[in-house]
């Protein structure tokens, strides 16, 4: 839609967003933050690390949202926040496609994409298939091909968010499921925005580092942001920091719907019946959400992708979900890059999957321990540059816990040395029995892997799952993925 003069104040005005306006009137027909992709007659909101010479690339521009003045003779809105007024003026832009959607939010340390393509498959049997998904894996706004896209961020700037969020609405899709992160809060990207539901699944360390959260606590406070704007909200139990997180949400919400396995504290509980290699099963017990009662196969294996699967079960409860339903949603959810295996002759079985954090990692690891007691663990595993800095103390903490082999590489290295990387997590390794290696490229320290594995042993690749590139550098180098490179393995 169009954005006037009036309309911009008046958003800005209500939001305690404005600091001056031009004395001017005028009426915008296209929105950006990107100087690549303005139209004719352009309001650009000015953000990041932007210079003033980036306007002269451009006649299209016509006015500017900034928070410092520019030299430039363009009518400007000076804004206190200028990320928060880029949703304030995306969501108007887009003509508020939120109004139109039932919203199930997700935040947590692990497990946000596994629950949301729980809840994405059971709404989508609730809804005959109108029911769109914003996860860290795909964007899916619609039913064709051309609706299904890569996601370059857990939660999307917030111009994409509501972009998605209208082409979603008219595709004909009545209900959004997403993740949120704490970067999302963090920077702003879905302020003004409001969900129906909102499930916190846990908390562990992570994304702590200078160019994210500067302490546990600050991250774990932006993670609890998500009960401030959700209508019902759902936690689990078994969190660590439950006091804390029961208490944040009892400040807006009277009535908390918790979950765990039965005896562990939640309200709705579940009993875990069986965990296989490609499978798991559980049964959930009776209380007022009559749709839930009963048992289901859970098509992932873990018992730790049952604790997911009660949140996503309870979230699409609250959304009018039916119990035949959710049976068939998750009878059929597959999570691209999590938790695949592959047996391979004479070399055990290889697991690939997206953990990226230490409470993913132990899980997996646990998990695939307990399938293969009598064999070796090899992991590969390197650690993200310019980003969760954190993880590369605790993935040496892992390792030297589970692992009896462990080959260090390379995982969206950035701007940083994947070879520096990796010695800050080897610097982490207590375990003087644990073997390691050192093996840059990604493609040869999995073969390497794979190929020293005995018939017992199992071979974990975590990080990268189906990721179809590699950062490096700040470009998206392309790369097969983990699950396609252990597929081509051959002796």
């Amino acid at each position: 839609m169009e954005l006037t003069s009036k309309t911009i104040e008046k958003l800005l005005t209500a939001q305690n967003l404005l600091i001056s306006k031009p004395n001017t009137a005028m009426t915008f027909d296209f929105l950006h933050y990107d100087t690549r992709q303005v139209k004719t007659n352009t309001l650009f909101v000015v953000k990041g690390a932007f210079r003033a010479e980036y306007l002269t690339h451009t006649n299209d521009i016509t006015g500017l949202i900034t928070e410092t003045l520019l030299d430039v003779p363009l009518p400007q809105w000076q804004v206190t926040n200028v990320q928060k007024a880029l949703a304030i003026m995306s969501m108007a832009f887009f003509n508020y496609p939120q109004k139109a959607l039932w919203i199930g939010a997700f935040t947590g340390t692990k497990g946000k994409t596994t629950a949301a393509y729980m809840a994405f498959n059971i709404l989508k049997d609730a809804t005959n298939n109108h029911t769109a998904l914003f996860s860290t894996v795909d964007r899916i706004t619609g039913t064709r091909p051309e609706d299904k896209k890569k996601s370059d961020l857990t939660t999307p700037e917030s111009y994409e968010l509501f972009k998605d969020m209208r082409q979603a609405v008219n595709n004909g899709m009545t209900h959004l499921v997403m993740e949120v992160s704490s970067q999302a809060y963090l920077k702003q990207r879905v302020y003004g925005l409001r969900y129906n539901v909102g499930a916190f699944l846990n908390i562990s360390p992570d994304h702590i580092g200078p160019n994210e959260h500067p302490t546990f606590e600050d991250y774990l406070a932006h993670k609890m942001m998500l009960f401030d704007h959700s209508d019902q909200v759902i936690v689990n139990a078994e969190s660590d920091h439950l006091n804390e997180i029961l208490g944040h949400a009892r400040q807006t919400h009277d009535k908390i719907y918790t979950y765990s396995l039965k005896g562990q504290g939640g309200n709705y509980t579940y009993v875990s019946r069986e965990s296989a290699i490609h499978e798991s099963r559980l049964s959930v017990a009776s209380s007022d959400l009559s749709e839930l009662v009963g048992d289901y196969r859970l098509n992932l294996p873990g018992d730790f992708n049952e604790s997911n699967a009660m949140a996503a079960l309870i979230m699409t409860a609250l959304a009018g979900a039916k119990h035949e339903n959710m049976v068939h949603g998750l009878d059929v959810v597959f999570i691209p890059g999590r938790m695949l295996s592959l047996p391979i002759a004479g070399h055990g079985v290889a697991f690939v999957d997206y953990a990226h954090n230490y409470a993913s990692m132990r899980a997996l690891l646990n998990f695939a321990q307990n399938q293969y007691p009598n064999g070796k663990v090899l992991v590969v595993v390197g650690s993200p540059g310019n980003k969760g800095v954190s993880r590369r103390a605790d993935f040496g903490r892992v390792v030297s816990e589970l692992a009896d082999v462990v080959y260090l590489t390379a995982d969206d290295p950035q701007f940083e040395s994947p070879k520096a990387i990796a010695d800050e997590i080897a610097e982490n390794i207590s375990n003087a029995q644990l073997e390691v290696h050192f093996e840059m490229n990604r493609i040869k320290a999995i073969f390497e892997a794979i190929k020293q594995a005995g018939e017992k042993d199992i071979v974990i690749v975590a990080g990268k799952g189906e990721d179809p590139y590699q950062k490096i550098n700040g470009v998206d180098v392309p790369y097969v993925g983990d699950y396609a490179v252990v597929q081509s393995y051959h002796d």
